[in-house]
């Protein structure tokens, strides 16, 4: 009963926090300067005249991107829970319906625009696929993996949007500590791989699909600053969920058997917290901090992740942490830490800007 009632506690927490983030938000513009990979390029290549302006978190943004980072952590071993009675590909259709439907109702009550301008449709289709193929394999990968080690690879995200902002986002440069912090990062994901006991094939495999999940996570992180602008930031939210949920339940009409095998109140009630919790609320206001402070430094608080998912996965699933673990949940967090750190002055580590 404690956790339902936590669940509510939450829930109420950030249906506040979303509606004084969204007062805070504010449009920003872009501006271009990326001329490489002609797929990336063709991907975030449409904003070329735009000009992005990142402002710094102020003290009760960063304390709400904290706590918006404990409840994403957490959210995986809900889903991991649910697994235990619904497939895993209608956990996520069933998931993203009620969220949809959620944010949905409250634009309408609230009497929000649910027109799109000129020329966004090609852009919530791209930001639709991407959405459901990132979130269509990091599911199946989890199904494999745990919950703990499942967000501790999604703490990968930063290091891929490093490498992708240094390109695609000006201003978002690669220096000589944040190439520190990314050998750390992927030391972390190494140690973690070098880990043997209990560990299956299935396991590796579950792993393998999260990286490739978070590099797509990171693709979307990048390409959605550069068209933020023009949205409003539940448009991101519920178009997004909107193309991806029919995905979610052709896959799961084929790869489900069964779709569902049994229902009770702790899955029902996980399943609450993933739909309502974070799926909408939460990904609204992550959207809109995105809007106004920028990918890089929103995602410089994923490190959060980890240990809420590590610790959570131990507490409530009984899913073994192991020294090697820790270990890497110390390299990848502290890998985060320094990739962030920002000093006064810093001269990139490598011109690599143009030429490549």
């Amino acid at each position: 009963m404690k956790i339902y009632k936590i669940q509510f506690a939450l829930l109420s927490i950030l249906s506040r926090c979303y509606f004084v983030s969204y007062d805070i938000s504010s449009q920003t513009h872009f501006s271009g300067g990326y001329e490489h990979s002609f797929f990336l390029k063709k991907l975030f290549g449409a904003m070329e005249s735009q000009d992005i302006n990142n402002q710094h978190f102020s003290f009760w943004a960063g304390i709400l991107t904290a706590f918006l980072c404990v409840i994403f952590g957490s959210n995986a071993v809900a889903v991991k829970f649910s697994f235990s009675g619904i497939g895993i590909f209608t956990t996520a259709a069933i998931r993203f319906s009620i969220a949809a439907v959620a944010i949905y109702i409250w634009a309408r009550l609230t009497g929000q625009s649910l027109t799109l301008k000129k020329g966004q449709l090609h852009q919530v289709l791209i930001l639709g696929a991407i959405f459901a193929t990132q979130l269509s394999l990091f599911y199946f990968g989890l199904s494999k993996s745990n919950a703990s080690r499942g967000a501790l690879l999604a703490n990968m995200v930063p290091f891929y949007i490093l490498f992708l902002a240094h390109f695609f986002i000006p201003g978002d440069r690669i220096t000589r500590g944040k190439f520190l912090g990314v050998l750390l990062g992927f030391s972390g994901v190494a140690f973690m791989f070098s880990e043997r006991s209990g560990i299956t094939a299935d396991f590796r495999i579950g792993d393998i699909i999260l990286l490739v999940a978070t590099f797509i996570w990171a693709c979307n992180a990048v390409y959605l600053k550069r068209i933020i602008h023009g949205f409003s930031p539940f448009h991101v939210t519920l178009y997004s969920m909107m193309f991806a949920v029919p995905v979610f339940f052709v896959e799961a009409l084929i790869w489900d058997q069964p779709m569902i095998s049994h229902l009770n109140i702790k899955i029902v009630g996980a399943l609450f917290y993933q739909s309502i919790v974070t799926a909408s609320f939460g990904f609204v206001i992550w959207n809109t901090l995105l809007q106004k402070y920028g990918a890089v430094a929103l995602h410089s608080f994923i490190f959060i992740m980890p240990i809420a998912g590590v610790a959570l996965g131990g507490l409530i699933l009984g899913e073994p942490i192991t020294p090697k673990l820790l270990i890497a949940l110390v390299l990848i967090v502290a890998g985060i830490l320094i990739v962030h750190w920002r000093p006064k002055e810093e001269a990139p580590a490598y011109p690599i800007r143009k030429g490549i």
